[in-house]
């Protein structure tokens, strides 16, 4: 064979790459849209889209709980109008495209097939995925909108619809990635992703939809979105531990016979929590070092990856962001060897060791969850949240002793200007009148439609969901027919309800130095007596924001500190946080905001107090938060404010005790007392 032939040859076993995305969305459809085609003429292979808040969380942007969120995480899609624009010139028939979406998941599914049909492309020609894991959603990310039961029927209406009408279609990312995000440990990413695959599979399965023969096939179809952090060694073991888990469960616990059914497909994100807002060009290097966990195994590599940006703690990332993680893969897949070898750890001793203890790990965690009737009763019970909870406060209390190392944060702080950080236009900003051109389009929308076709399908559709019917062909049948997001979720609020998850406070939890503690704990004690009773802070979430993790740790620490804490988790209005602080006596309101929202839904909390005459209570704000929105917020009166830089808790808590003192003479007396004991200083969730 010639030399040239040789090297032809060598090119062709090469393994094809994974298919490479960038999580993106903003603004508005047509921005969107732009963006997407702009990344996939630079190499980009797939699309992930980014949804706005109103959009995961079945609101028009109209509605009230939209106030100042539309656009600003995601791409806002009100209805079948806005999905063509967002996917206008781009043939979904040779797109793959991942949608995270997840209580409205057969809702945008329907209007992504609407598109297709326009486009004049069968539904079977579709490839792509819905994130679709609502369980999740109740532990970490918070977009959920229904109970857990009528939840898992939705998934089991996607999953059962997509296998014989797209079949290329993955109905469902069971989803560890934000597990980790909200803390945790290797071996409950493990177990919590496996319960809740386990939960689907059983619904399905025991749902009549599906045929006893046809079962293997959804079992293929189900696919994975996992998380990989800087531990990347334990990583890798951990993606493994994922594989062969899961070959287990679908060969014994379903019989799967054929191989390709019982294969582990996943994509992945790359960790943001330990993004830092600290020398954030370091981040690069985190990123980097951490897709290597889902890439090196090729027996456990990622069949899409998607990266974070390096500034995503500071705000959202530009399209030049973007690009550099896009590079990061495309030099990986494509300048480097690595395609071209073999599993590299098949055999390693010490990732056998490694994989073995992290699958005993999760067996016994799969087992306590089975014990308690699977991960529907253990979401109802507010174990495995408050699990999370737990294992999220160690490794902060790890970080903030300096046992953990976050270089640039509590290790080698020493550090020169950024270049790459300075100026205006460092990070994304959304135009402030995108809502409003947002909330004019969707009247018209309204205003041009045929009300009477809009009435007959959602009474459709409410058939279908009231008598236990597969809801997809009727959503279908309301996308064409011009039916809102707002409008299909509320159909489906008026038949299912609603539902408010555990928060998984306790006053349990304990954490940190115990000097530290005890130093604050005497600090609250003595304000508490000054102000006559238990000092209170509310901890509020307003607007639709539902990523918690920052709240339930300031709610912990604050609680541990013997603070009175009122906390009742996520998504309330302004007006409602402000009512519950007067009513319930709080000396300080700690607001968290992490969807870019922070200066209209602040705004509206302080002139709420200001009107009530409560003006005098305290708020303080924590978030990703730009330097130039943190002006904005003190001129508005806001006491303090705090971004994922401040990781020192007890300094936090302590600060604000200290607030909570000074103010105090602006506070009305007070003839109440305070239990001065360890009672006191329990948590109070309300």
């Amino acid at each position: 064979m010639s030399m040239e032939n040789k090297r032809s040859a060598a090119k062709q076993d090469r393994d094809r790459p994974w298919l490479i995305r960038t999580y993106a969305g903003h603004s508005s459809a047509s921005a969107s849209n732009a963006l997407y085609r702009q990344n996939l003429a630079k190499g980009q292979t797939g699309l992930s889209v980014a949804f706005d808040l109103p959009t995961q969380t079945g609101y028009d942007s109209d509605h009230i709980l939209a106030r100042g969120e539309v656009g600003k995480v995601g791409v806002p899609v009100a209805h079948l109008g806005d999905m063509m624009t967002l996917f206008d010139g781009i043939p979904l028939d040779q797109m793959n495209t991942s949608m995270t979406i997840n209580a409205p998941a057969a809702w945008l599914l329907s209007l992504y097939i609407a598109v297709a049909e326009k486009q004049g492309t069968a539904r079977d020609s579709l490839q792509g995925t819905t994130q679709n894991d609502i369980i999740k959603e109740y532990l970490s990310r918070g977009t959920y909108i229904f109970p857990p039961a009528p939840s898992l029927k939705l998934i089991t209406d996607v999953a059962a619809f997509t296998y014989r009408e797209v079949p290329k279609w993955n109905p469902m990312n069971v989803c560890s990635y934000h597990l980790q995000e909200a803390g945790a440990t290797a071996e409950q990413e493990l177990a919590y992703a496996l319960a809740t695959a386990i939960a689907v599979l059983d619904a399905v399965r025991d749902s009549g939809q599906v045929p006893e023969e046809d079962f293997a096939k959804v079992v293929g179809r189900i696919s994975f979105f996992v998380n990989a952090g800087i531990r990347f060694v334990t990583e890798i073991c951990k993606m493994r531990a994922f594989c062969e888990l899961w070959d287990e469960i679908t060969q014994d616990r379903y019989g799967i016979e054929d191989a390709k059914y019982r294969r582990f497909r996943y994509g992945v994100q790359v960790n943001s929590l330990g993004l830092t807002e600290q020398q954030p060009e370091n981040n690069v290097y985190r990123i980097l070092i951490e897709m290597l966990a889902v890439v090196l195994s090729k027996n456990a590599r990622a069949r899409a990856v998607q990266l974070p940006a390096w500034n995503e703690a500071l705000g959202l990332p530009r399209p030049w962001d973007q690009q550099w993680s896009l590079r990061l893969q495309q030099i990986m897949a494509y300048e480097t060897d690595l395609l071209e070898y073999e599993d590299l750890f098949d055999g390693n001793p010490a990732i056998e060791r490694k994989v073995g203890a992290l699958k005993e790990g999760a067996r016994a965690e799969l087992a306590k969850i089975d014990a308690m009737g699977g991960a529907i009763a253990a979401v109802d019970r507010g174990y495995m949240k408050q699990e999370l909870v737990r294992s999220n406060a160690r490794r902060l209390a790890d970080i903030e002793s300096g046992l953990t190392k976050v270089i640039g944060v509590n290790a080698f702080t020493e550090t020169e200007p950024s270049p790459l950080t300075s100026g205006e236009k460092s990070i994304l900003t959304v135009d402030d009148m995108a809502e409003q051109e947002q909330i004019e389009k969707l009247k018209a929308w309204r205003s041009d439609r045929d009300q009477a076709t809009v009435t007959k399908n959602l009474e459709a559709l409410k058939s279908a969901a009231s008598e236990g019917r597969n809801i997809m062909e009727s959503s279908i049948a309301c996308a064409h027919a011009g039916v809102t997001t707002g409008e299909w979720s509320e159909t489906l609020r008026d038949v299912f309800g609603e539902y408010r998850a555990p928060t998984g406070i306790t006053s349990m939890i304990v954490t940190g130095d115990a000097q530290d503690i005890q130093t604050l704990r005497d600090r609250v004690d003595e304000v508490s007596d000054k102000l006559g009773e238990r000092m209170k802070m509310l901890v509020g979430k307003p607007g639709l924001d539902g990523h918690s993790n920052g709240a339930e740790q300031i709610a912990v620490k604050a609680g541990d500190a013997g603070i009175e804490v009122l906390y009742e988790g996520i998504r309330w209005t302004p007006d409602a946080l402000v009512r519950n602080a007067i009513d319930e006596g709080a000396h300080v309101i700690g607001l968290s905001i992490l969807s870019g929202s922070h200066v209209p839904l602040v705004r509206e909390v302080v002139n709420g107090l200001r009107a009530e005459g409560a003006g005098h209570i305290p708020v303080v704000v924590g978030g990703i938060i730009p330097e130039a929105d943190m002006l904005v917020l003190r001129q508005m009166g806001v006491a303090a404010v705090y971004t994922p830089k401040d990781y020192q808790l007890v300094r936090v808590i302590s600060e604000i005790v200290d607030l909570v003192d000074r103010k105090s003479s602006d506070r009305p007396s007070s003839t109440g007392t305070h239990p001065n004991d360890d009672a006191g200083r329990s948590a109070t969730v309300y």
